[in-house]
């Protein structure tokens, strides 16, 4: 199950698949948060870890996942220079996705997979343009 796979189907269909899975309070959910919610039951249905933050890349060219009031703490997600590259993720995007516990050595929970960015699929987000480079459409009265 994935965010591209869940994205096609009919809010009713998706109703099914919570009910299915016994997913609560799916009933008063719309289209974008139950997409969301079926990937976190199906990644820790899994026993994985699932998580999501707002991305702060640091000036080392990796970044974290940040929680609370966008501010560090231990619950941040590290995010990989390699998928920072790979899925052309920006300071303020909407990152989630699964994620393991530390290691002996360190510090943050690293981030495995990226299921999504800003609630769309890691392929299509990667494809999306520059806000320097749009075009700007002024009023015209």
């Amino acid at each position: 199950m994935n965010i591209a796979e869940l994205e096609t189907k009919t809010i009713t269909e998706l109703r099914d698949i919570a009910r299915d899975i016994e997913l609560s309070g799916y009933t008063a959910l719309k289209k974008q948060d139950l997409v969301f919610r079926l990937l976190q039951a199906n990644t820790e249905q899994q026993g994985n870890i699932f998580s999501a933050g707002v991305l702060e890349i640091v000036e080392d060219g990796f970044g974290f996942l940040r929680q609370e009031r966008f501010l560090p703490g231990n619950m941040d997600v590290y995010v990989s220079q390699s998928q920072i590259r790979r899925f052309g993720l920006r300071t303020g995007d909407m990152v989630s996705g699964q994620v393991r516990p530390p290691k002996d050595n360190e510090k943050y929970y690293g981030l495995l997979r990226v299921e999504a960015i800003n609630g769309v699929d890691p392929e299509i987000a990667k494809r999306r343009p520059h806000f320097d480079v749009l075009t700007p459409i002024f009023p015209r009265e």
